[in-house]
């Protein structure tokens, strides 16, 4: 089977997925949304106190654990570490505030277009944007330090630092807390969950399903095979959506969403940019991470605590649109991203 065939089948299922945990309970157009399942996680944990997100998503703890299995499995289970920490927490954590600022992370966002929210178009023209300029720098040999082999006994502490978390959640759910009412109350059954985490964790691991990856292949190389897949499951998903009578054309009363085309655009464009550095979405930052990738887990970490941040100082947007605060972080954003672009640009370092 070709290459190009299978990530479309790839993005065929996961967004077949994304439509079962919609229709079974998660909240409309965020069948699988990373970065709000982040975010729920972390108020789960009680990281924040936004009473109406706290929940411990098994999607999460799937993505990493398929990742970690499936690894494992194919012998690709490689621990490698030590690329500038604290740049890849910051970087995790800009582009945690850039999704929440957006409403959605990459994935999120091809749902919601898959749902008719035109709000998406304009997130998913910055977010191209921002991988371009990132894909530029690529070009002028931008690079993180490299990191380094690790001993497996390092690389299998993060799958089992989630492995123990989730059997906490099952066993002592008195010690998280769960939203009874909001966005966070609404979910798919714990089973289902749990598996369309681990196939799709599973997925990405062995083909590097990656929507930052999509573009930058388009930008760098030419090809089209991850964008064939990304259009897979953007079709599955549309088809799904107009058999269960749940598109809507518009920009606006879309579900979970803002209309501000400016920062739309914008936090989009932040996200894909830092994408770009980290060498993957999200999704892929946490399957990386699964399959024994310190500098993806370090990601992880950031994004976590970008999501708390976010809901403890009022920087994740509403229906109502983005906030001051939220505004601001993007803004200092891509000032951050600039700086690194530069320090590390290997033409800049020797001009």
């Amino acid at each position: 089977m070709s290459k190009t065939l299978i990530l479309a089948v790839s993005g065929m299922v996961i967004g077949l997925l994304a439509l079962l945990l919609s229709y079974y309970g998660n909240p409309p157009n965020m069948g699988v949304c990373v970065a709000c399942f982040l975010r729920d996680a972390a108020g789960g944990m009680k990281w924040h106190n936004a009473t109406s997100l706290q929940y411990m998503r098994p999607e999460i703890f799937g993505f990493v654990l398929g990742a970690f299995l499936t690894a494992l499995v194919f012998k690709e289970f490689r621990p490698r570490a030590g690329s500038s920490p604290l740049i890849c927490f910051s970087l995790g954590f800009l582009m945690m505030v850039g999704c929440l600022v957006f409403l959605g992370c990459p994935l999120r966002m091809v749902l919601r277009i898959a749902g008719g929210d035109l709000n998406a178009v304009v997130g998913l023209v910055g977010f191209v944007g921002g991988i371009g300029v990132g894909a530029l720098l690529l070009k002028r040999d931008f690079a993180l330090p490299a990191n380094h082999p690790q001993t497996k006994t390092e690389g299998v502490i993060f799958p089992l630092l989630c492995a123990l978390v989730f059997a906490l959640a099952l066993g002592r759910s008195d010690l998280f807390a769960a939203s009874q009412q909001g966005v966070a109350a609404a979910h798919a059954p714990l089973v289902l969950s749990l598996i369309a985490g681990l196939v799709i964790g599973g997925i990405v691991q062995r083909t590097r399903f990656c929507f930052i990856g999509m573009v930058n292949h388009v930008f760098l190389f030419r090809r089209w095979s991850m964008a064939l897949g990304v259009a897979a499951l953007t079709t599955v998903v549309l088809i799904g959506n107009i058999m269960l009578g749940n598109v809507h054309w518009g920009f606006a009363e879309q579900p979970i969403a803002h209309t501000d085309g400016v920062w739309n655009f914008l936090s989009m464009a932040l996200v894909g940019w830092c994408g770009v550095y980290l060498g993957g979405c999200p999704l892929r930052q946490l399957v990386s991470a699964g399959q024994g990738n310190g500098d993806a887990a370090i990601v992880t970490l950031g994004m976590l605590m970008g999501a708390a941040t976010a809901h403890n100082f009022g920087l994740a947007s509403s229906a109502a649109g983005p906030t001051v605060g939220g505004k601001t972080v993007v803004v200092i954003g891509f000032v951050f991203v600039l700086v690194v672009g530069w320090l590390y640009s290997k033409r800049a370092a020797h001009a």
